[in-house]
């Protein structure tokens, strides 16, 4: 069995080695050619990502999802998750990256929590189009953390970014709750997320809902009220969009073959697995992997 392709892409800061946190113009970007990945390519973060675009159209992709952008769209990426940036001239934004130490080493741990579920794609979709004046607020948030990370910078940078970076996300979780309608305060939303953990580890070996109900020392009944009341789906296709995400993540980035993929994948029989993708997909796994 061949390895997996994906390039994993670790947090790395090169002017400031110590920092957990980093800020790129993304017209500098599209630039720079002596990285050891490509942006271009599919590439898995192991960090988390804000990209405003403030001039120009284009796209971004986001686990297999190609989302327009103008002036005023932000992308929130969270860690693990697979994205792709599409190189244009005409497009010009801020990209904030850092790592979940960054906002835990100033945060309360149940904040952190909080302050993470604005990057979860399973409780809204990860790109908002804002309004001129949320660009503008949201505007002048990173303009602050840009002149303190890079005109002062001295010791007291960080901390004052830490703070600027925790009012920033906090008003996106303003903007999203108001648009989309999601409360995050709902009841059941710590049991789902401890849910999609389970199920984001262990769902290329076992996709029964029973085994995570089990798991969790709770009924399949209970967990199906807990999705639904949610992300208004049942727990069974909470967890297929899962399995299937990881699917089409080695169809892409990887050179396994599709029998191979289903036996990873948790399948016994590959005739299952093509049902499987095709009823998930409207697909088969080879059409998937040609045009993508």
């Amino acid at each position: 069995m061949e390895e997996e392709n994906l390039k994993h892409i670790k947090f790395q800061n090169r002017q400031n080695v110590n920092a957990q946190f980093d800020l790129i113009r993304l017209e500098k970007l599209f630039l720079r050619n002596h990285m050891d990945h490509s942006i271009e390519a599919h590439h898995k973060v192991e960090f988390y990502v804000i990209l405003l675009i403030e001039k120009g159209k284009g796209y971004h992709t986001i686990d297999f999802t190609d989302y327009p952008c103008s002036k005023g769209t932000l992308l929130t990426v969270r860690k693990d998750q697979v994205q792709k940036f599409f190189r244009n001239k005409d497009l010009k934004g801020t990209v904030l990256l850092f790592t979940d130490e960054f906002l835990v080493s100033y945060l309360e741990k149940a904040e952190t929590r909080k302050t993470m579920l604005l990057f979860n794609e399973l409780l809204g979709v990860p790109k908002l189009q804002l309004n001129n004046t949320c660009f503008k607020s949201i505007s002048q948030n990173i303009k602050r953390i840009e002149h303190e990370y890079f005109t002062i910078n001295d010791d007291y940078s960080l901390g004052l970014i830490r703070s600027e970076l925790h009012i920033l996300i906090t008003k996106l979780f303003r903007i999203k709750a108001q648009e989309e309608h999601i409360n995050f305060e709902k009841k059941y939303l710590k049991e789902f997320i401890e849910f999609q953990n389970l199920v984001e580890r262990k769902v290329t070996k076992i996709t029964k809902v029973q085994y995570f109900a089990n798991e969790m020392g709770l009924s399949t009944k209970t967990l199906n009220t807990i999705t639904r009341s949610v992300i208004h789906k049942s727990a069974k296709e909470f967890v297929d969009e899962i399995c299937t995400k990881q699917i089409k993540r080695l169809l892409i980035n990887t050179n396994l073959s599709v029998k191979e993929i289903a036996y990873q994948s948790g399948f016994e029989e590959t005739t299952n697995f093509y049902k499987y993708f095709k009823r998930q997909t409207q697909t088969t796994p080879e059409q998937f992997r040609v045009t993508n």
